[in-house]
């Protein structure tokens, strides 16, 4: 198999950066400007870390882990090793802390939201879906897994990317690299300061203009997310119809344009701002509790925040 390019660029800031597709998206790891062989091998070492676990948990993938639970579903058994495990762990806190909102086997109503076919499925459509969702439900046992449905999924796209850029920045930590960025089309994750000891500056997009950010943030460490109506979407009868369903009722969130969360990690920013996206009017409340920094605009376009400093610009009240 042909490894995907990657492209170096020098910034006149003394950096360097690398840019490649991953996970459906642009991505890049920016270093410090130490000797250009040693800052090729760190990133290639960053990238590499970021495809293993694409290729281990893609949906797309016959030869993935999710790919093979998801084929045995309802008929056998399927071995799990300590990481897969791990990150099953990390769901169920997930689905507790968003009251079964955010559940790894909903990805199942995928089948019947077209968006390219710009095309609203029918209620019996999505209720025989609905029937097939309930993470609880899975059969756990030491070192495998069975889903108890044929045509049951799950699906790790919630929080794979963010998790794969935590374990592409904890590999470059690991060797020393302390100022730098991973960017996972868009879910960042922050390794110091810049060289100069400055901060990093992030801009959060606008989610209604593709081009345009909202405001720009002053970040030493740490990661951001966000998660919002824009990915996927199409509208229909003055409506916006998006990619994040609610797994009750199999349809569309549409309280939140966006929600962009600061966290120490970049899996906790990412799974933090989806489930205030799909808790809807009640997320403020959830991410308030949380204690995080976030910013938030909502379907009138009223922008909230918490506590987001240093703020370089914001253009939304």
């Amino acid at each position: 198999m042909v490894t995907p390019a990657v492209s170096q660029t020098y910034g006149g800031d003394g950096l360097i950066r690398f840019a490649f597709e991953a996970m459906a998206g642009p991505c890049e790891i920016t270093l410090a400007a130490i000797d250009d062989a040693r800052a090729r091998h760190l990133a290639n070492l960053a990238i590499a870390e970021v495809r293993r676990i694409e290729h281990k948990y893609s949906r797309y993938r016959a030869d993935s882990v999710v790919s093979q639970i998801n084929t045995w579903a309802g008929v056998a058994w399927t071995a799990c090793d300590a990481e897969t495990e791990a990150l099953f762990g990390y769901a169920d806190a997930l689905y507790a802390a968003s009251g079964g909102l955010f559940d790894i086997s909903s990805g199942v109503l995928r089948r019947a939201w077209d968006f390219h076919a710009q095309r609203i499925p029918t209620d019996a459509a999505l209720a025989s879906l609905r029937k097939l969702i309930g993470w609880t439900r899975a059969e756990r046992e030491s070192g495998r897994i069975r889903l108890p449905m044929i045509g049951m999924e799950i699906d790790f796209g919630g929080f794979g990317k963010e998790y794969a850029a935590d374990r592409a920045a904890a590999l470059l930590l690991e060797q020393n690299a302390i100022h730098g960025l991973v960017n996972l089309a868009g879910d960042i994750r922050v390794l110091g300061s810049k060289p100069d000891g400055s901060p990093w500056r992030l801009g959060i997009r606008d989610p209604r203009n593709p081009t345009g950010t909202i405001a720009d943030i002053e970040v030493s460490g740490g990661a951001l997310a966000t998660s919002g109506d824009y990915e996927r979407f199409f509208e229909a009868n003055g409506r916006r119809y998006c990619h994040i369903l609610d797994p009750r009722s199999g349809m569309p969130v549409d309280y939140w344009r966006s929600v962009s969360v600061l966290a120490p990690l970049a899996i906790a920013a990412g799974s933090h701002a989806t489930i205030v996206m799909l808790k809807q009017a009640a997320g403020k409340a959830y991410l308030d509790d949380t204690g995080l920094p976030y910013l938030a605009v909502d379907y009138d376009g009223h922008c909230h925040r918490r506590s987001v400093q240093p703020v370089a610009r914001m253009s939304l009240s």
